[in-house]
């Protein structure tokens, strides 16, 4: 069996993970072989195939463990005892800085995501989808309250706020005039001035 840690300590599949983000980001997920995945996390092709059966495995992963942060965080959000206002404020701004925070993933996996397995492609929009509907939900419970307007459908104003930030990775940058959390301070109160009765 593989070894699941490098001199370092850092675990295998994360060394294989972020040698394949980097990769991906500079040249392209067509452009980069398995063999330079392994080459440049330093371990064999074997170690590779253990923890993920295959390249198109590891572009998922990429995508996944973001969408499992902002999963676990939106269901907390979502969960608090808090007005719905707040809540989807929270939430709002939470999937912006999460995305900002993990840029190359996102972009990456927006630029990649065609190159998915049709099995993996379905698994990973059944994934977004229980998240943008966790997210719709709350839009639906101000609704519902009177706390927002009923004038736009939920669906569309979660359409019009993942647009946003789906679109982040095309001109946000580190070293611009806004820091992740005013960007998200921004886009969450647009989403919120939308909604008002």
């Amino acid at each position: 069996m593989p070894r699941t840690t490098d001199s370092d300590g850092t675990p295998v599949p994360q060394r294989l993970l972020a040698a394949a983000t980097r990769l991906f980001a500079e040249q392209g997920y067509d452009r980069t072989s398995v063999q330079e995945i392994v080459e440049a996390a330093g371990v064999t092709k074997g170690a590779l195939y253990h923890y993920f059966g295959s390249k198109d495995d590891l572009l998922h992963e990429v995508y996944a463990r973001v969408l499992r942060i902002q999963q676990e965080r939106l269901d907390a959000v979502a969960d608090a005892d808090e007005p719905v206002e707040k809540r989807l404020r929270a939430a709002a701004a939470d999937v912006v800085v999460t995305t900002i925070d993990n840029l190359d993933d996102a972009m990456i996996f927006w630029r990649s995501m065609h190159h998915l397995s049709p099995e993996k492609n379905k698994q990973v929009r059944a994934e977004r989808r229980r998240y943008h509907e966790r997210f719709r939900a709350l839009v639906e419970e101000g609704q519902e309250a009177g706390v927002f307007s009923k004038a736009t459908p939920a669906d569309l104003v979660v359409d019009y706020h993942f647009g946003s930030v789906h679109h982040l990775s095309t001109w946000y940058r580190p070293e611009g005039p806004m820091s992740p959390q005013q960007v998200a301070d921004h886009l969450a109160d647009l989403l919120l001035r939308a909604l008002r009765p």
